[in-house]
């Protein structure tokens, strides 16, 4: 039986409201976005708190620096290495502040620097000594030279005089002028145990059998077939008269307490991974050494009174 009485109209569901749907997308993508940005930026905050040194070197493909610069970064440091490829560039460039500091001289190259420039670039800190060393075909020890025999020098005013001043440290001469980087063989004194003769550098490993001893310079020493543990001497850091010849980081003279640079020093000096680098990377042959500062700027200012000296 029909009813007349309408069905009533079905009610159609209200569509459910999206808003928290859209709130929880917007926070969930806050969430990643923020996530994102903190990793992203993480390393820009880091290193925003690095202080950044450019050190000016030549040579700079030589692999312990890149560990130079791994220790530094660890210390607070953003260690730039620039590489340049010839000496006459460094120096100019730390005094015209390009860099902050440079490393790549020894005492001797900076104070003609200074002195032929004008300029007052400083010693910040001692690397290693590249040692000369005295060889012999004759002999295995200092002691097996005789009086009146002849040692052979480099003729080139650099190696000759460092040369000079090894074979002084060992008594085998006398330096009238007490022994410089400027000695030449006119100083040598005449009464001395040996006599001096000076060649080309290039020819003192072939010279060997007709003398007793020769200065040869590191250059050469592979190349002639001799090794460098042959040297019956080699330079010795603690000699007073071998630091003109101490490899260093130089700086400007306004940088002199700065507290970061001496810090890289430190680093330089302290980090068993570089200090191995720069011994492989020489040959073995590297004298590594820690001066005091004092000592290498009272050296680097006597050598500048004898590089002017001699204007």
């Amino acid at each position: 039986m029909s009813s007349n009485t309408p069905e009533p109209t079905p009610l159609i569901e209200a569509p459910k409201s999206k808003l928290p749907l859209i709130i929880g997308i917007v926070v969930a993508a806050a969430v990643v976005i923020g996530g994102l940005a903190f990793f992203l930026t993480r390393d820009d905050d880091s290193g925003s708190d690095l202080t950044k040194v450019t050190l000016g070197v030549v040579g700079a493909d030589d692999p312990y620096w890149k560990t130079f610069q791994d220790a530094a970064r660890e210390e607070g440091i953003d260690l730039e290495v620039k590489n340049f490829g010839d000496y006459n560039q460094p120096n100019p460039a730390l005094s015209e502040g390009e860099l902050d500091l440079n490393q790549f001289q020894h005492i001797i190259f900076l104070a003609d620097y200074n002195v032929q420039n004008d300029d007052d670039l400083i010693a910040l800190g001692s690397t290693a000594t590249y040692p000369l060393g005295l060889y012999s075909s004759k002999y295995k020890s200092l002691d097996e030279i005789k009086a009146g025999d002849t040692v052979i020098v480099p003729d080139d005013e650099t190696n000759q005089a460092r040369g000079l001043v090894l074979l002084q440290s060992k008594g085998l001469i006398e330096l009238t002028d007490g022994g410089t980087p400027f000695s030449t063989i006119k100083e040598v004194d005449p009464s001395s145990k040996v006599k001096i003769k000076a060649v080309q550098a290039a020819i003192t490993p072939s010279s060997l059998p007709d003398v007793a001893a020769a200065i040869i310079n590191n250059d050469f020493v592979e190349d002639a077939g001799l090794k460098f543990s042959d040297a019956l001497a080699t330079d010795d850091p603690s000699d007073p008269k071998a630091l003109p010849y101490v490899n260093i980081f130089a700086a400007r003279a306004d940088d002199a307490d700065n507290a970061t640079y001496k810090k890289l020093v430190k680093i330089f000096q302290d980090t068993k991974a570089v200090q191995d680098g720069v011994y492989e990377t020489s040959g073995d042959t590297a004298e590594l050494v820690k001066i005091p500062v004092e000592d290498l700027q009272k050296s680097l200012e006597d050598t500048e009174k004898q590089v002017e000296e001699r204007q």
